[in-house]
């Protein structure tokens, strides 16, 4: 049996005495559905556990142990929009995390634990291992049942939680069930995404019918739709064919805009998500808030500031040696990269350490570089500025270039109140530019918003993206980036095992950059994060190659021919962290084509056109660079 520390046996002790809810206070609650729900988890746990160890003795078959998880889980995930909205940490953590290795701080250390809760044990009991892995399964499940029925009794003790706003929880379960569900995130053993979408859209169904405050409002056509979508989830259950184009059209959209308009309450989420709650379809630019993921304020933002910003980000001389721009190495009409594989430093001859990304949406993250060492926007242009490899220069050299020239005077009293030409101004200025940077009008956002058609291939390619190749799994819908759903509030980083060359080039070798392993985060220092690196959007990807971090893939067959092949892991190189599946994906060359299809798709035409013009007010002869190395 695997020995865990006793940090986590004395953390699940306190479970039983302390709040889960960062977010929300206790109050009691009468809700007939929910508690009965909570109860009856606790019962399809208590009998997983009892069927666990009669597996481990050899007393009933795998068969049956898989239909006693499937049944379990089936259970959470009609409670499921309640736990996890109101105790979003606890569920993350102990009840469904995902089977990877994540850091856990106590006071001023840190320690790496391991996976535990429903999406383990349905990784490890649906797998071809489940049978040499009795006592590993024990384990998880004694731990899960432990730490639920701790949670269980404090809801008891003292009361249920709830938020002002009744149809959130509902409305982020729809995201939840599009971003994580159907694509089988969820459920990486089983791929039982259609019975346990299912079961989530019933929770939500008997929660609306069962709750008095619903009866304010006319919930036929939710009723409807739901009952509708429950049907088709039962006809289309093979994974690999289910149409998530439909399934999304007919069923997810127009359940998440008609219980959009019932509810006007407060926003829950405000300080805790950057889901904006007032959008109406996931594939339209106001999903998300950009100002939650800056120190900028909405109130504070504006055209002056974000033209200064502009203005900034073209200037040149603001660098050390005065010839670099941000739009150096972010170039408009390359969605804003540089097509290097590595950005140039500000010696000549010298490369910086990594490929410079895209800046459309950047914005949206909450960690940024590729190693994930700054924690907002502002924090990353700090990085660069002080960067001996890249500005060489501080915001004190800045500030007193920015005071000589009379267009930034009138230019910085124009944005602010106060006119003054600082470091917090400087910021806001520069942050403004880089957050108004949307692409959210591509060929498929339109197609996805019904305003306009795209071929059957785009439309095999999503659904392969979504499906069979795993992709959303890492690249989430609808941003198609590591910044994880649904409260989109933290950001994933990977351990892909990327090569030095692409594949067909031999031999076949590990790029040595550790990436977040050599982060200088000391408190996320660990194994785990060796050759991590942070999962960009794939967005407009067509026009920003090369790709990876190391730029040593030039086009998106080869990069598709090494995720086919598992990676580093399954292309044989020795991984001991590697958080992609090493199984081979056996995409064919169709299925590849049509993937890049898709992926061409999310080109924004619009946007791009528009930028290829771009000039800041101020011209500059150079350019200034504001890279994600």
């Amino acid at each position: 049996m695997r020995s865990y520390p006793l940090l986590v046996i004395i953390l699940f002790i306190g479970f039983a005495v302390m709040s889960f809810n960062p977010v929300y206070k206790g109050e009691k609650s009468e809700n007939t559905f929910v508690n009965k729900g909570l109860s009856d988890f606790k019962g399809k746990l208590e009998q997983l556990k009892s069927d666990v160890h009669q597996f481990s003795e050899d007393r009933i078959s795998l068969e049956e142990l898989q239909k006693s998880l499937s049944s379990t889980r089936n259970s959470f995930k009609e409670i499921e929009f309640y736990i996890a909205y109101h105790y979003p940490e606890f569920t993350k953590t102990h009840v469904n995390a995902a089977p990877l290795f994540h850091i856990e701080a106590a006071g001023t250390s840190a320690y790496t634990l391991p996976p535990e809760g429903l999406q383990v044990l349905d990784e490890l009991i649906f797998s071809e291992e489940a049978e040499d892995e009795k006592e590993k399964i024990k384990t998880i499940t004694d731990f899960l049942y432990n730490s639920y029925s701790s949670f269980y009794l404090s809801t008891i003790k003292n009361g249920l939680s709830k938020g002002n706003n009744k149809t959130l929880p509902l409305r982020i379960e729809l995201i939840r069930i599009y971003s994580l569900g159907v694509t089988g995130f969820d459920t990486p053993g089983s791929l039982n995404i259609s019975e346990e979408a299912s079961h989530a859209l019933l929770g939500i169904q008997k929660y609306i019918n069962d709750d008095p405050y619903f009866k304010n409002y006319n919930t036929e056509k939710a009723n409807q739709t739901l009952t509708e979508a429950v049907g088709y989830l039962s006809k289309n259950k093979d994974f690999e064919t289910f149409d998530r184009i439909e399934f999304y059209k007919k069923y997810i959209q127009p359940l998440y805009e008609e219980l959009g308009k019932w509810d006007g309450r407060p926003d829950d989420l405000k300080e805790f998500s950057g889901w904006n709650v007032n959008n109406k379809n996931l594939f339209s630019s106001d999903f998300l808030d950009p100002y939650f993921y800056t120190l900028l304020k909405s109130s504070e933002d504006n055209p002056d500031l974000r033209n200064l910003g502009k203005s900034i980000f073209y200037d040149g001389n603001l660098s050390g040696n005065g010839k670099m721009s941000c739009a150096t190495c972010h170039l408009p009409e390359n969605a804003f990269t540089d097509l290097k594989a590595k950005s140039p430093s500000n010696v000549e001859g010298k490369a910086v350490l990594r490929n410079s990304p895209s800046l459309y949406n950047a914005v949206f993250a909450k960690r940024f570089f590729y190693d994930l060492r700054a924690f907002y926007l502002e924090q990353q242009a700090e990085h660069v500025i002080y960067n001996e490899d890249e500005f060489n220069t501080s915001y004190e050299s800045i500030i007193q270039k920015l005071k000589t020239k009379p267009e930034y005077k009138k230019a910085f009293r124009t944005a602010f109140k106060d006119g003054k030409i600082n470091k917090e101004n400087f910021s806001k200025a520069l942050s403004s530019y880089v957050a108004s940077l949307y692409s959210f009008e591509s060929d498929f956002d339109r197609f996805m918003r019904n305003e306009k058609d795209v071929s059957d291939d785009v439309k095999k390619g999503f659904n392969l993206f979504m499906g069979k190749a795993s992709c959303a799994t890492c690249h989430f819908a609808p941003h198609f980036s590591g910044l994880v759903p649904p409260f989109f509030n933290e950001n994933e980083s990977e351990v892909l095992g990327v090569t030095a060359k692409p594949i067909k080039q031999l031999p076949v070798e590990l790029d040595q950059d550790l990436g977040r392993g050599n982060s200088p985060v000391k408190k996320e220092k660990s194994w785990i994060y060796d050759y991590s690196f942070k999962t960009v959007t794939v967005r407009n990807i067509a026009l920003t190659k090369p790709y990876f971090h190391n730029g040593a893939f030039n086009t998106l067959e080869e990069v598709l021919d090494f995720y086919n092949e598992g990676g580093g892991e399954g292309l044989g190189l020795k991984m001991k962290n590697q958080t992609l599946a090493p199984d081979k994906l056996n995409l064919t060359q169709t299925e590849i084509n049509q993937i890049i299809a898709f992926l061409n798709s999310l080109t924004d035409v619009i946007k791009q056109s528009k930028k290829k013009n771009i000039r800041p007010l101020f011209m500059h002869h150079s350019q200034l660079k504001l890279t994600e190395n």
